[in-house]
């Protein structure tokens, strides 16, 4: 087993794979950033390196930069976590060079599931159900438009490459063709620099539903049952939750042998996402395959038990899988909630700055994987994910009262964040009943704005707060160069 492993991330999910590290004796090295310096996944390390500037592409994203940090820490593995580099086929190239385990699948698997429609081929080999439409790029909106034709409106346009619903345009009418075409290809250009595209039929009234999968060197392929991800802003999921409610046990079996067809399909090593359209009438489609872990992984892990970073560790490590498909069972019903610093009336716009104040919701079956603490400044320069607050309970209506219960009792002060959003949107009809479909937000919350008492509560807590003192706040600076130590992280404490 590993020594050492570097994670070539920060924030949440940086905290996340560091306790499972911790649990299997291996050392954990933190990369960060100037603008990190006194960042949560700094302080829980066992070793800290900067690699530079706040900046992403002058740190979390400069390849060599974090190679040298894992040579110079000797280092015998790197995790990516989940953004940056975590499926750029350029980084697990150069750690199969260095000689360095990349924990995750091969270079090759990562850049032929990274174009999507690469992966679409793949899958048609594979038997795994496409949506209709191309599978190959094309530059030309003429010849886009009689596919569109061909296969009927409404479509979508995709950015092959990337992913977090960048480059996507929904088109209605020929009409919209050329301009969808254009800014779709210029939006991806923009984000991957790589603007290429391609079209598929657009599902409508669909649910977003995916299967992890855990795969090793020895030919094993599992998966550890589905999440639902409909609940999406712009493309992008804000509550998760396993199992669906629109599953049932025949559904199940046949999408999972549809994930497991998928893996193989690709030669997948490692844990990864199979992600799948679902019709209103059970017909499922392959969407993509996220050559990472999760941000939901939690929530599989809540209902099955598995430690789904200790699997990726021990297959990057070479061992053969301890668990096989007939004793994977989910236990009572899971949902996480993606806590940003975000403004959900201004479009869910980003709202960096000082956490003031911030305290985390507890009890049984509450656990909430978070990267930051009161005084910490949340960097404008990346992702505003705070934590994602997870919850377990022996049914779904249950784990709906204790999400709501959770975020009731989650304060987040200084930055504005979702949680009266997310509140309202788990109390009402559409969700409780199991209506979760992929416009959700625009069909039921698209003019949502909080109650008035919410923000009247806000403002009394954090007067409260001032009044009582900062606590929790950074009580000394830290010196040039250096990071924070967990005593100047307490706030007002006494011997």
């Amino acid at each position: 087993m590993f020594k050492k492993i570097l994670i070539a991330n920060r924030g949440e999910i940086a905290c996340r794979i560091m306790n499972t590290c911790r649990e299997m004796e291996i050392k954990s090295v933190a990369v960060y950033s100037e603008a990190d310096k006194t960042a949560m996944h700094v302080l829980m390390s066992d070793e800290a390196c900067c690699i530079g500037e706040s900046e992403p592409a002058q740190s979390y994203l400069n390849i060599e930069k974090i190679i040298a940090a894992a040579k110079e820490t000797s280092c015998e593995a790197i995790h990516p976590g989940y953004g940056f580099l975590a499926e750029n086929a350029d980084f697990a190239a150069r750690c199969e060079e260095e000689g360095i385990i990349f924990i995750g699948p091969s270079a090759k698997v990562i850049s032929d599931l990274g174009d999507k429609t690469i992966a679409r081929q793949l899958m048609v080999k594979g038997d795994v159900p496409i949506t209709p439409g191309m599978t190959q790029t094309e530059p030309n909106p003429e010849i886009i438009a009689k596919e569109a034709e061909k296969i009927g409106y409404p479509v979508l346009i995709k950015a092959a490459a990337g992913g977090g619903g960048k480059g996507m345009r929904v088109v209605d009418s020929p009409e919209e063709i050329q301009e969808a075409c254009t800014s779709a290809s210029s939006e991806a250009l923009s984000a991957f620099g790589n603007g290429a595209i391609y079209l598929e039929k657009f599902i409508e009234k669909s649910r977003h539903i995916e299967f992890q999968i855990l795969a090793d060197t020895h030919g094993n392929i599992i998966h550890l049952l589905e999440r639902e991800c409909s609940i999406q802003r712009r493309h992008q999921k804000i509550i998760e939750e396993t199992p669906s409610p629109f599953m049932t046990p025949a559904l199940r079996e046949k999408m999972g042998n549809a994930a497991v067809a998928a893996a193989g399909a690709a030669g997948y090593v490692n844990a990864g996402t199979v992600e799948f359209i679902v019709d209103q009438k059970g017909n499922f489609y392959f969407l993509e395959v996220n050559t990472r872990l999760q941000v939901e992984h939690p929530i599989t892990e809540m209902i099955t038990g598995v430690d789904i970073v200790r699997q990726q560790i021990e297959i990057a490590a070479g061992n053969r899988l301890s668990l096989s498909q007939e004793k994977i069972s989910g236990r009572g019903h899971a949902i996480e909630c993606r806590i940003y610093a975000e403004d959900p009336e201004k479009g869910f716009f980003p709202s960096p700055g000082k956490i003031t104040f911030m305290k985390e919701p507890a009890g049984p079956g509450i656990r909430n994987d978070c990267g930051v603490y009161s005084g910490f400044e949340v960097p404008v320069n990346y992702d505003p994910i705070i934590s994602k607050l997870v919850v377990h309970a022996e049914n779904r209506s249950k784990a709906i009262a204790r999400m709501i219960k959770s975020l009731r009792e989650y304060i987040v002060l200084g930055v504005k964040t979702p949680i009266p959003f997310l509140i309202d949107v788990l109390r009402s009809d559409p969700f409780v009943s199991g209506e979760t479909f992929t416009d959700f937000i625009d069909e039921h919350f698209k003019d949502w704005k909080p109650e008035k008492g919410d923000i009247d509560m806000a403002l009394i807590a954090y007067l409260a707060d001032e009044m009582a003192g900062k606590t929790g706040t950074l009580s000394v600076a830290p010196e040039s160069g250096g990071f924070s130590t967990p005593w100047q992280t307490l706030g007002n404490w006494k011997i």
